[in-house]
C-alpha cells in the first residue's frame, strides 16, 4: 500500500515503540510498513503490564486519535504519587505529591487503542527482521525479513528504517556491536490481578481499606532493600511490581521477561514477610505472575547513523522506576515525525541530527535518574549518599523518592507545542 512520491520507512517493531512511530511517520506524509514477528495482535495477553501515561504523552496520543477522548476510556487516572515505609504489618507515607497528572493503562488496552486507530495493512505480522543494509549509492534501506507462515524470505526497500526492536535491538547490535545492557542488581516480580469477578471480595475490601487512595494513586511501599509499585487499571484490575535484590540471571531468548512457575511458591514465602496482609493476598490471588530482569544501559553517544535511527528502548534501556519507557517511546515517535515533517524527505540526515539533538540529553539523564532512584529504593549503594533505609531515613531524604524529581519531568520540545491543549 503505497502512495507514489512519498517516502517510505520500514518500521522493526509492532510494540508501542513501533506503533507510535507509524503514527507520527503517517502524519509526517511517510509511507509507513511495520514488521512485527507475532502473528497477529495482542488482545487481553494475560502477561501484559501497566503502564503510566504522563500528560505529554497523553496529548501526542490524543492528536493521533480520530476520536481523543477513547485514550480517557481506557484509562484511569493517577493524581496521586504515594511512596510509604511498610514493616509487613502497618504502612506509614514518607512522600506524597497530589499534584500528579498521569493515566494509567493496560499494555494491551494502549496497544490496541493505537493500532486500531492506524491505516489498515500498515503492520506486517508475522514477518521475522533477518537483516538490513544501507544502499549507499541511492540512500535506501534494504531489509530483509521471513514471513514466518511460509518461511519465504522477503526484501522491502526504505528511505528510513526505524529500530523500534527493544532494549535487546539487533539492530542497534550492527552499529555497536560490543554495545552491553547493565543489570541493575535485582529482577521484579509483576503481574495484574482482575478482581472483576470478585470485587466485593475480603482481598479486594481489605487493599481499599489500607489504600484508601486505590483507583487514583501510584503507590510505592519500600521495605528494607525492597520496593513494591502498584497502582489499579481499568475494568477492576490492579497491577503490581516487587523488585528483589538478586544476581543476575540466565536470559534465553530475545525477551527480559520469564515465565518462571516453579519458582512461584518461593515468591509467596518471601512476599508474605515482607508485605502487609492486604498487599500479600494480592500477590498471592494473581494469576501467572511473571519476572522481569532489570536492565538499562549507559547512555548512547548516537542514536542514529546514516538513515538508520532508533526509538523507544532500543535507544534507552531503562529502568522502570520513572514511569518514562513508554512515555520516552511515545514522545521519541512524536519527535522524529515532527523532524521529518520539519525537513522533508530530502533530508533525512539533518531530520535526524535534530531527532538526536533534541532527545538525547533528555533521555540520558532520565535513564539515569531512573537508575539512581531505583538504587535508593532498593537500599543499594549510591555514590553520593547513605544506603537508604525507609525506617530511619531523614525528612529531607523522601522528596527525592517522588516522581516530579525527574528530569525533565514538564518539559515540552518547542516542535511538539502546538499539540498541547491551550490553556
Amino acid at each position: 500500500m503505497v502512495e507514489e512520491g512519498k517516502p517510505r520507512a520500514v518500521i522493526v517493531g509492532g510494540s508501542i515503540a513501533g506503533i507510535s512511530s507509524a503514527h507520527a511517520l503517517t502524519l509526517a506524509g511517510w509511507n509507513v510498513l511495520v514488521l512485527e514477528k507475532t502473528n497477529a495482535p495482542p488482545s487481553g495477553s494475560p502477561t501484559g503490564a501497566g503502564l503510566g501515561l504522563d500528560p505529554l504523552s497523553q496529548s501526542i496520543i490524543q492528536s493521533w486519535l480520530p476520536q481523543p477522548q477513547l485514550l480517557n476510556n481506557i484509562t484511569v487516572p493517577l493524581t496521586i504519587d504515594q511512596n510509604q515505609a511498610t514493616d509487613s504489618e502497618v504502612s506509614r507515607t514518607l512522600a506524597r505529591d497530589e499534584s500528579f497528572n498521569f493515566r494509567a493503562a493496560h499494555w494491551a488496552d494502549l496497544h490496541g487503542l493505537l493500532y486500531n486507530a492506524l491505516p489498515s495493512n500498515i503492520i506486517l505480522w508475522g514477518h521475522l527482521f533477518l537483516s538490513f543494509h544501507v544502499q549507499d549509492e541511492k540512500g535506501f534501506v534494504i531489509v530483509k525479513a521471513k514471513v514466518l507462515e511460509t518461511g519465504k524470505v522477503v526484501e522491502i526497500v526504505g528511505d528510513l528504517l526505524v529500530a523500534a526492536d527493544g532494549c535487546l535491538s539487533s539492530i542497534r547490535h550492527k552499529y555497536l556491536p560490543h554495545f552491553k545492557l547493565r543489570y541493575s542488581g535485582y529482577c521484579a516480580w509483576r503481574g495484574v490481578f482482575d478482581f472483576s469477578e470478585s470485587e466485593t471480595s475480603e482481598t479486594i475490601k481489605g487493599m481499599r481499606k489500607a489504600y484508601p487512595d486505590l483507583g487514583k494513586c501510584l503507590y510505592s511501599d519500600l521495605g528494607s532493600c525492597t520496593h513494591n509499585g502498584f497502582y489499579e487499571l481499568l475494568n477492576k484490575k490492579l497491577n503490581w511490581i516487587w523488585y528483589v535484590n538478586q544476581p543476575e540471571p540466565e536470559v534465553k531468548g530475545t525477551s527480559v521477561t520469564m515465565k518462571v512457575s516453579s519458582d512461584i511458591q518461593k515468591m509467596h514465602q518471601e512476599a508474605e514477610k515482607v508485605w502487609i496482609p492486604e498487599l500479600f493476598k494480592v500477590m498471592k490471588e494473581t494469576h501467572d505472575p511473571f519476572l522481569n530482569v532489570i536492565y538499562d544501559s549507559e547512555p548512547l553517544e548516537k542514536i542514529f547513523w546514516d538513515n538508520v535511527v532508533l526509538v523507544g528502548d532500543a535507544a534507552h534501556p531503562t529502568t522502570p522506576h520513572c514511569l518514562r519507557s513508554t512515555n520516552m517511546s511515545i514522545l521519541d515517535a512524536a519527535v522524529l515525525g515532527k523532524c521529518l515533517e520539519k525537513f522533508g524527505a530530502e533530508k533525512v540526515r539533518s531530520a535526524l541530527e535534530e531527532y538526536q539533538l533534541i532527545r538525547l540529553p533528555v533521555t540520558s539523564k532520565q535513564v539515569l535518574h531512573a537508575r539512581r532512584l531505583g538504587r535508593i529504593k532498593q537500599g543499594l549503594v549510591v555514590p553520593d549518599r547513605e544506603p537508604f533505609n525507609p525506617k530511619s531515613a531523614k525528612k529531607e531524604d523522601y522528596e527525592e523518592l517522588l516522581q516530579r524529581n525527574t528530569p525533565f519531568f514538564n518539559d515540552v520540545p518547542l516542535l511538539l507545542s502546538s499539540i498541547l491543549p491551550s490553556t
